[in-house]
């Protein structure tokens, strides 16, 4: 979809002075910065990646300033800053957990825009109202050194316990996990169990690819790895046709190939003490409407919903292989969009649960209360997750639509990244905080690309406090930004930003 990339790097110094901070004024630093503005378009559209380097004396605050050159150019949504747009000035001011910019540090920052008539690239980037061009100062107008800080340009806040107690990783085989109340709970013991872990992919798109079932090594050494991260909990993405074998997915990767791997990685994980969470990444259905991923009818990208055509076909076989195994968990569907293509979220959260003919989805779409029923249907008691609208980002009437589960064994799903709409601790308190007073709240991907772990940090704070779950996307060796990626290797090195990740396992 985006036809072609820019890079520009611009380059900007103080000619003189510096740029005052703090209320004396002879505590003054050198300000000194480096922009790399990265952008990808297409007809009518646009999104880009900042990266900011101080060059200069560290910085407790920054704003970012640029002029688009084009009339036609708009900031339509951005990540890891506050953003504005005056005119053709743009401005971007710091967050809480990326304001601090030591000497060398770096942080990103990004946007999505539209643009008519032409798209150049930015050239004026000022931090502080200073023009960056990536030389240094000859020497700092303080009369004293700036105090050293991390080079990190995140910081990573100490770990916040959690107020309840949880199990600590299992020697042997993992627990059978049920819900009580608003936790997940050992079933034999009735001892809290969170969900603590990272993402594993590959099964969603290797086999639809044609390209074999997994990205990467599985066997036991692979979760040896893992288990030295303190992970205890491993959402695995699976793909919709090739569990079912569809004629489109080649016989060595579909059906009961893709199935035997799947189950045998499951029996893997439970025997090293690691709660697996299997979950419908991709499914078939036509969808070329608001945010769609292709135009592929086949299940070679997210899709806005489950289909009905064949969605309770892969829950019914799902839940039939692991039924009487508590140890599993389910996750529906990954990240639903239907008020995307239906148009308002009243109309979106009505699809997420009825299904049905939803407005703006050409098929038929399996609701989650269908789907909730064809896995109680097979006689499975495990644990169901359900993740909401924007993304499985908005749980704002999760608890309104909360499905009728006979087992009373729901758990709300959640996800965020940095670039996501609800990622301040004011959304958090306001719409995550009444859902996880009710029942379990798991964040089932939380990441970052920025390569650094400053705002997963925050995420994982506000979780501990509350005692919930969240997993890392993702423990595959892809690109820390693009991924993101928790790992550089599969012996479990972990990256920049896997880094944060790994630490707060370590400590719980």
């Amino acid at each position: 979809m985006r036809r072609r990339g820019a890079i520009l790097t611009a380059l900007g110094l103080i000619a003189a002075g510096g740029l005052a901070l703090g209320n004396t004024p002879a505590a003054q630093a050198a300000v000194a910065c480096k922009v790399t503005y990265t952008a990808s378009e297409w007809q009518g559209g646009m999104s880009a990646n900042l990266s900011i380097q101080n060059l200069g004396d560290a910085l407790s605050n920054w704003t970012l300033t640029f002029t688009f050159p084009d009339s036609g150019q708009k900031v339509t949504q951005g990540w890891s800053a506050t953003w504005s747009q005056s005119g053709s000035t743009v401005t971007a001011t710091a967050l809480d957990w990326n304001k601090s910019l030591s000497t060398g540090g770096s942080t990103s920052i990004g946007f999505n825009g539209s643009w008519s008539g032409g798209n150049p690239a930015p050239t004026d980037f000022t931090l502080n109202g200073v023009a960056c061009n990536g030389s240094t100062p000859s020497q700092s107008p303080s009369p004293s050194p700036s105090p050293s800080r991390s080079p990190s340009p995140s910081p990573s806040p100490s770990p916040s316990p959690s107020p309840s107690p949880s199990t600590s990783p299992s020697t042997g085989a993992a627990p059978k996990l049920k819900v009580s109340g608003n936790k997940i709970v050992n079933a034999a013991t009735g001892t809290p169990y969170r969900l603590l872990g990272v993402n594993r992919s590959g099964g969603e798109f290797m086999c639809v690819q044609g390209r074999g079932i997994w990205d990467g090594p599985v066997d036991n050494a692979a979760i040896d790895a893992m288990k030295a991260w303190n992970v205890r909990a491993v959402r695995v993405p699976l793909n919709e046709e090739c569990w079912l074998g569809l004629s489109n997915i080649q016989s060595s990767y579909g059906g009961a190939a893709y199935q035997n791997e799947v189950k045998a990685y499951v029996d893997r994980l439970v025997a090293k003490g690691i709660t697996p969470i299997v979950e419908m990444h991709w499914n078939y259905g036509q969808y070329t409407g608001n945010s769609s991923g292709c135009s592929d009818v086949h299940a070679s990208c997210q899709k806005p919903m489950p289909d009905a055509q064949y969605a309770p076909q892969f829950w019914t076989g799902v839940a039939n292989a692991f039924k009487g195994r508590d140890e599993v968990v389910f996750d529906l569907f990954n990240e639903p969009y239907p008020e995307r293509a239906t148009g308002s979220a009243a109309s979106g959260w009505a699809c997420w649960r009825d299904g049905g003919t939803c407005s703006g989805i050409p098929y038929q779409v399996a609701g989650f209360q269908s789907l909730v029923n064809a896995v109680r249907a097979t006689g499975a008691t495990n644990i169901i997750m359900l993740g909401g609208l924007a993304y499985s980002n908005d749980l704002s009437q999760w608890l309104q639509y909360k499905p009728t589960d006979s087992r009373n064994n729901l758990a709300a799903a959640w996800h965020v990244y940095n670039f996501n709409s609800c990622v301040s601790a004011s959304c958090w308190d306001s719409q995550l905080a009444p859902v996880a007073a009710q029942v379990p709240l798991v964040a089932g991907e939380i990441g970052e690309n920025t390569c650094s772990h400053g705002f997963i940090d925050q995420v994982m704070n506000w979780f501990d406090a509350k005692g919930a779950s969240y997993l890392g996307w993702t423990w595959n060796t892809w690109d820390c930004s693009t991924g993101p990626s928790l790992i550089s290797d599969y012996n479990g090195t972990p990256t920049a930003f896997g880094a944060g990740l790994r630490a707060r396992l370590l400590s719980s």
